[in-house]
């Protein structure tokens, strides 16, 4: 131990013992023997200090007690000198070719080494460090020059005295005056002292404060483009919406006329026509309207899908009452082509928007009767697990496999002849296929050449309400309705004449008016059996205002909305006041239908009214 004292010091020779303490669990005292584990902890020492070879021969001769001869301290000493020249030059060498400034004190708070990367960085001029100086003043000639930030000169000084007697590592930054900016990494070595690290970050620096620019420019400019891309959709909203308005109020001014013209068409066919020419004319007339209905139609029901102005509503639909409806509906067309149209009753329900289904099926069933020549078309559904698969089955001509999935696009038309001499749109099923996916729900289609097709669509099942499926309305022909007596209010008289004629065909008296003002005197008088009030009349009155006015006077009587305004919300506040909804351009077929529902509401007011009330007991 007093080798070790007098080469290494009493520190290092204390630790050793404290560390041969901890490793053996016993402590020595310096009059004991040592044993192998410490003097082979001094010999690794003493070999750090002054190589392996002097620390090997120091040490046996120490232990042997024969101490060394001067020539052999000289040898020794001038081997731990040259490796310490070694060393030293090793430990310059790496020092001066590192890009940071390096400075290191002592315990006693002086500077021992440095390179010349410290003194280029901090601009000392020449000589004015040197070993031994006092760290305190270096400090003192930084503050001097401002390189320390503005402050009282003794009062930086003595705070950074204070840190580095504290012996604590830390990490500062430090931008000069002339713009440098300055790392500062101070760490504590083992046996005192401290070793400082200058690292120039300026460019860092100002690579990080463009990116930060670069980033609030970035945050600018999207922030302006997530205004401009706003104010885009705002007015692409806008637009579309005032083209929904547009076509919502050309659709009236469009279809007005339109609708005369067709309920003359209708009545002009209905004569027996001495003249086949003439006859032929009329019928051509009556395709060409029907064809420019059709057209309008799809054009309005693709415009307000595209737009988003038609969301759906989803509601629990009884099938039963779906699918009658459509029977009574395209039982009238079927029976004219020589078609049977089978409706089988069902009694489940689905999850679904009522309009938006109908509408799907009303193209499949319009489809399947335009291109069957002979046979049936089957109307119906099936249990599919937790769906239900309404299904539109034809013995028409069918579809090409490789047709099947081109069908759906707008405007695509197979090379198949209506045998009834319509001419197909190409846009029915492309409407249904918009629906399907504003729903949810899923279309399929299968089809064999040369014997028929089936069109499918599939949604959610749902529990059915509590009420039994009325399956009591069945079809009806004109001579159903001879005897009925219509009110028929609308403000267009060509329409009032077209109506008058067509429903005067099917034995239907009519009679017209042109404000509510006009048709309240005639439904006070008790003989009209239905009401039928265009929505549009004058502008301060609606087909439903009186509506709701005429139906309950005298006893009241059912009334129907007629319009070309085809919103949900008008469709339902109509129904929700307990009158049928029938849109613009009025099809014979549809008409005759709804004309019969309203004609059996009728016979059950009236029977309900003749019933006697049951005298008290």
């Amino acid at each position: 131990m007093t080798l070790a004292e007098h080469v290494l010091g009493p520190r290092v020779a204390a630790r050793l013992l404290a560390q041969h303490a901890r490793a053996t669990g016993r402590e020595l005292a310096v009059e004991d023997r040592a044993d192998v584990g410490l003097v082979q902890a001094v010999e690794r020492e003493l070999a750090g200090a002054i190589g392996s070879a002097s620390a090997r021969m120091m040490l046996t001769s120490t232990l042997r007690g024969s101490g060394l001869k001067l020539e052999q301290v000289v040898s020794l000493l001038d081997e731990t000198s040259e490796r310490l020249r070694l060393n030293r030059g090793l430990l310059e060498a790496m020092m001066e070719n590192m890009s940071q400034g390096i400075s290191m004190i002592d315990r006693d708070l002086r500077l021992v080494a440095w390179n010349q990367r410290y003194q280029d960085l901090f601009d000392y001029p020449p000589g004015f460090l040197y070993v031994g100086m006092p760290i305190a003043e270096s400090i003192r000639f930084n503050v001097e020059r401002g390189l320390c930030g503005p402050g009282d000169l003794t009062d930086q000084v003595r705070r950074r005295m204070a840190h580095l007697r504290a012996g604590t590592p830390h990490v500062s930054e430090r931008r000069r005056p002339d713009g440098k900016v300055v790392e500062t990494r101070v760490q504590p070595m083992a046996e005192g002292g401290m070793v400082s690290t200058f690292t120039d970050v300026t460019d860092y620096k100002q690579v990080e404060q463009e990116l930060r620019e670069i980033a609030e420019t970035l945050e600018l400019r999207v922030e302006e483009r997530t205004e401009q891309l706003r104010q885009a959709k705002l007015e692409a909203e806008q637009a579309n919406h005032s083209k929904t308005r547009f076509l919502a109020a050309a659709s009236h001014d469009l279809l007005q006329p339109m609708n005369a013209a067709r309920l003359f068409v209708s009545a002009l066919r209905s004569r027996d026509l001495a003249d086949p020419a003439i006859a032929s004319l009329a019928e051509r007339v009556d395709t060409s309207l029907r064809a420019a209905e059709e057209l309008l139609d799809a054009l309005l029901d693709i415009s307000k899908l595209d737009s988003g102005a038609v969301q759906p509503e989803f509601s629990t639909v009884e099938a039963s009452r779906l699918l009658e409806a459509l029977g009574e509906q395209f039982a009238p067309l079927a029976a004219d082509r020589g078609l049977e149209l089978r409706v089988p009753r069902t009694a489940l329900a689905v999850r679904t928007d009522a309009r938006m289904l109908k509408r799907v099926l009303q193209n499949f069933i319009a489809n399947a009767l335009r291109y069957t020549r002979s046979g049936r078309v089957l109307v119906g559904c099936r249990r599919r697990g937790d769906e239900v698969e309404f299904q539109v089955w034809d013995t028409g001509p069918g579809v090409p496999a490789e047709a099947l999935t081109v069908i759906f696009e707008e405007f695509r038309r197979l090379d198949q002849a209506s045998p009834w001499g319509e001419k197909g749109l190409g846009l029915g099923l492309s409407i249904c296929e918009r629906i399907a996916r504003a729903l949810d729900h899923h279309l399929t289609v299968r089809s064999t050449p040369g014997r028929g097709s089936v069109f499918a669509i599939r949604v959610p099942r749902a529990a059915p309400p509590l009420r039994a499926v009325d399956g009591s309305r069945g079809r009806v022909r004109g001579a159903a309705l001879a005897g009925l007596t219509v009110l028929c209010l609308d403000d267009d008289p060509d329409v009032l004449d077209g109506m008058a004629a067509l429903l005067g065909r099917w034995g239907v008296t009519v009679i017209g008016a042109r404000s509510i003002a006009e048709a309240e005197p005639v439904a006070a008088d008790g003989h009209t059996d239905v009401i039928l009030a265009d929505f549009h009349l004058r502008e301060t009155e609606t087909g439903l205002e009186a509506l709701k006015r005429l139906t309950r006077l005298k006893g009241g009587r059912p009334g129907a909305l007629i319009t070309a305004n085809a919103s949900a919300e008008l469709a339902q506040e109509a129904r929700r006041e307990g009158f049928g909804v029938l849109h613009k351009p009025i099809k014979p077929a549809a008409l005759r239908a709804l004309l019969a529902a309203l004609a059996r509401r009728r016979s059950a007011m009236a029977a309900n009214a003749e019933r006697p009330e049951k005298q008290p007991a």
